[in-house]
């Protein structure tokens, strides 16, 4: 019933800047908090930058200053500007979204299919 879609992962090399984007597309009747979390080989899952409806974001410390969080509340679409990147950022990046259906009263957690970003040195 809901689609994540994530896209603009891809090879930089350090030091260089990616966009990612994310499409939410459904049933959908509202969304509150909207973000990204990534996930390096035979690491956990952490969260790298979330934005709430309301515009508010936070961001993890090893990305603060280097990654910017945004989204169009019209499309249902989040972002995330990677700059200055390295090596350590390499990892599959999920779009996350807190969704409510048409029909339902309460919010599930969808997450996104991943996208690939590599940064080599």
């Amino acid at each position: 019933q809901v689609q994540l879609v994530e896209s603009g992962g891809g090879l930089v090399q350090r030091g260089g800047s990616l966009r990612l984007s994310c499409a939410a597309s459904g049933s959908i009747f509202s969304i509150t908090d909207m973000g990204w979390h990534r996930q390096a080989p035979g690491k956990s899952r952490d969260m790298v930058a979330i934005t709430t409806s309301d515009g508010t974001t936070k961001y993890a410390d090893s990305v603060k200053g280097r990654f910017t969080i945004s989204r169009d509340n019209a499309k249902n679409m989040v972002y995330l500007q990677m700059n200055s990147l390295g090596p350590e950022d390499t990892a599959v990046y999920y779009c996350t979204a807190m969704i409510k259906l048409r029909g339902l009263i309460y919010y599930q957690d969808y997450w996104g299919q991943g996208t690939q970003v590599t940064v080599s040195s």
